[in-house]
């Protein structure tokens, strides 16, 4: 007979419970690789330079030093109409 799996708790939940940011910064130092974590860094700041409709995308992989590409694929979910990178960025900055 075999064993149930453990049942675990979704990350987001964990996230959840984490009480400020630098708890949410100590948790992903303790999860995440550097490389990792710089990636997920990256993202955001395209994300908040593509939200701000400033800046083409050319222009922000030269500020951000990454591909064209990356840049594109973070404007694809910014784009979705149910997208939570928008949905965060409007709460954060009022709309805009």
């Amino acid at each position: 007979m075999t064993s149930q799996p453990p049942k675990y708790i979704p990350l987001s939940n964990a996230i959840l419970e984490l009480k400020t940011s630098k708890d949410v910064d100590q948790f992903f130092i303790d999860l995440f690789s550097p490389k990792e974590r710089e990636s997920f860094e990256e993202r955001w700041k395209i994300a908040q330079l593509l939200y701000t409709k400033k800046y083409s995308y050319r222009e922000i992989s030269e500020i951000i030093n990454c591909s064209t590409t990356t840049v594109g694929r973070v404007a694809k979910y910014l784009q979705n109409n149910n997208s939570k990178y928008k949905k965060i960025l409007d709460q954060l900055t009022g709309g805009l």
